[in-house]
């Protein structure tokens, strides 16, 4: 019983720190170093409730407009958390030239034309995709996408160094600290999306979404030699779209 009190409490701890969904459960260090492996379950959810926006709206209302309300949904659950450090990292990667700097303009509130920029093709990528895939598989990419999305950025948790040296990210409590088998329980946990497809090519997802993930990793690894709590919700961005691409192309060669 102590144990599944323990659970819960990390994956209460993870749904506190990364959604607006309202929990009770006591402040720990601890228990915020080692809810990482919950990430992709609070993903499942908030895909999920994406999902259960866009099946309620598309009864009623247009396809198009029944994605855009999965949108908002999902930014409204989160918060915007990962869309913010997205765009934080498009304006510091976009505006400085050294570490320093690039780590100095990402702990700016502000958001730059860098960020503007990016958040505007990123979200209008993802409406897109969203928008050409058919209705009825659309709950099942939404789930995916969100849940995978954040296996990657525990994966570039356990891959990559923490590189800010101060304590003032609100992200560095749960971004240390990913043992070998927290990040067996979040790819386990993760994987399971993958039954909701009708078909085993959508097993090709997480290969796909791996492959980007690698790639936005090596960039953070040159420009600042590691990842930051803005980086993570860079990789989680990046990766959802891409999953949401890959789809497409499964869709159109099986």
């Amino acid at each position: 019983m102590n144990m599944i009190r323990n659970q819960w409490a990390l994956f209460a701890t993870a749904l506190m720190f990364f959604t607006r969904i309202p929990v009770s459960v006591p402040y720990s260090q601890e228990l915020l170093n080692r809810c990482n492996r919950y990430f992709p379950l609070v993903g499942m959810l908030v895909g999920g409730i994406g999902a259960g926006v866009f099946w309620g709206a598309s009864l009623i209302l247009p396809s198009s407009v029944a994605v855009l309300l999965s949108m908002v949904a999902t930014v409204l659950v989160t918060g915007a958390f990962h869309e913010d450090g997205f765009a934080d990292v498009c304006d510091g990667f976009g505006g400085g030239w050294t570490k320093a700097r690039v780590l100095e303009i990402m702990k700016d509130s502000r958001v730059g034309a860098y960020g503007v920029i990016g958040m505007f093709f990123l979200l209008g990528v993802k409406f897109v995709a969203l928008r050409e895939i058919p209705d009825k598989i659309i709950p099942a990419t939404l789930i995916a996408g969100h849940t995978l999305s954040r296996l990657m950025a525990v994966m570039t948790m356990h891959g990559l160094e923490y590189v800010r040296e101060d304590e003032s990210s609100k992200s560095k409590p749960v971004t240390k600290n990913i043992q070998g088998g927290d990040l067996l329980i979040a790819i386990i946990s993760a994987l399971l999306v993958l039954f909701l497809f009708y078909s085993w090519w959508f097993a090709l997802l997480p290969f796909v979404m791996l492959i980007s993930k690698f790639f936005v990793d090596a960039w953070f690894k040159r420009r600042i030699g590691g990842y930051t709590g803005d980086c993570l919700g860079t990789v989680q961005q990046i990766t959802e779209v891409v999953a949401y691409l890959a789809v497409l192309v499964i869709l159109e060669f099986s």
